[in-house]
């Protein structure tokens, strides 16, 4: 059996436990749902944990205060999932979930993470940055339509519209545009849409998404009971190792750890399309990492243990002196 479903019961190793959610970013609401049912799972399990709703002007002091061991981060979006608490933790040398400063900062990115899949050979739809005046005669001549537009430093599909011509293009750029980023433009994969979530090292079970949605939009994600999540996938054995063998490279090339989850869209050829990295990914009733972890034997307890285990292998590389420089 593979080394992912071997939990330590034994859970006062980890100390006392902050579960940061909430934040101040557009997906503030799905952390806080994310948050609560993290830090329920943790209390059942046994965990010392805390809740924290994050806010800018009391985080330091509050972390400071609370003498925390470890943090579970669920906050999803800027300031929680790019980096931005991941170095203020570091700072803090205090160890938390999910990656690092750079492989957050680098996969909250969209633009910058498709540069990378390009640079590594990873398949990722052909894009192009949208500015204000951009002609929709040059968008539709180098992708063609349908495209999606979408703000890059977004999660949970906010912001995100399916332009199907010419004379869409510029209200969904004016949507994108309103969360202060750059607006991409990516090439419309007609065909099936894939989610593989990673533990550690390891890729779990493939997870098919359905939806009657145009994409797999923010209802779509959180709200409505149509979706349909199909684990199996329905590929054969090949098919779907091959996905998740493509997941590991994209979450490998952009320095990725602890967990995360990739999305794919398969062509109606087959063709498998890197769309993104999700270095916290959602973990309400709705969510697919949970899906996953069940498929491969993980309750959600367990799920939530083993993410907060990768903490205690942290090499102590947060610490940081200080010295005085004497002129």
């Amino acid at each position: 059996m593979s080394n992912i479903v071997d939990i330590n019961n034994s859970v006062s190793r980890f100390g006392k436990v902050a579960v940061l959610m909430g934040g101040w970013s557009a997906e503030r609401e799905v952390s806080l749902s994310s948050g609560t049912a993290v830090l329920q799972a943790l209390k059942a399990m046994g965990v010392d944990a805390h809740g924290v709703d994050v806010q800018k002007s009391t985080f330091i002091e509050q972390m400071n205060k609370a003498n925390f061991d470890r943090a579970f981060n669920i906050l999803h979006g800027p300031g929680g999932e790019d980096g931005v608490i991941q170095g203020v933790l570091q700072v803090l040398q205090i160890p938390v979930t999910g990656c690092g400063v750079m492989a957050s900062a680098i996969s909250m990115d969209k633009l910058r993470s498709k540069q990378l899949f390009e640079g590594a050979g990873i398949p990722t739809p052909a894009y192009l940055i949208l500015e204000q005046d951009t002609d929709p005669g040059y968008v539709e001549a180098t992708l063609g339509f349908p495209v999606m537009v979408k703000p890059a430093l977004e999660g949970s599909s906010i912001g995100m519209t399916r332009v199907n011509e010419a004379e869409q293009l510029n209200d969904a750029y004016k949507l994108a545009a309103q969360y202060k980023s750059s607006v991409l433009a990516e090439r419309w994969i007609e065909g099936s849409e894939y989610t593989i979530a990673i533990l550690g090292d390891e890729a779990l079970p493939v997870i098919k998404l359905e939806t009657p949605h145009a994409f797999y939009d923010y209802d779509a994600k959180y709200k409505s009971d149509n979706t349909r999540y199909l684990c199996p996938c329905g590929l054969s054995q090949s098919e779907e190792q091959q996905l998740q063998r493509l997941a590991l490279s994209a979450y490998r090339a952009l320095g990725a750890s602890g967990w995360g989850r990739v999305d794919i869209m398969c062509g109606e050829d087959g063709t498998p399309w890197v769309i993104e990295l999700n270095t916290v990914p959602g973990m309400t009733d709705h969510s697919l990492v949970p899906m996953a972890a069940k498929a491969a034997g993980l309750s959600f307890g367990e799920l939530v243990i083993k993410i907060l285990e990768f903490t205690l292998s942290d090499i102590d590389s947060a610490t940081v002196e200080v010295t005085e420089v004497t002129p």
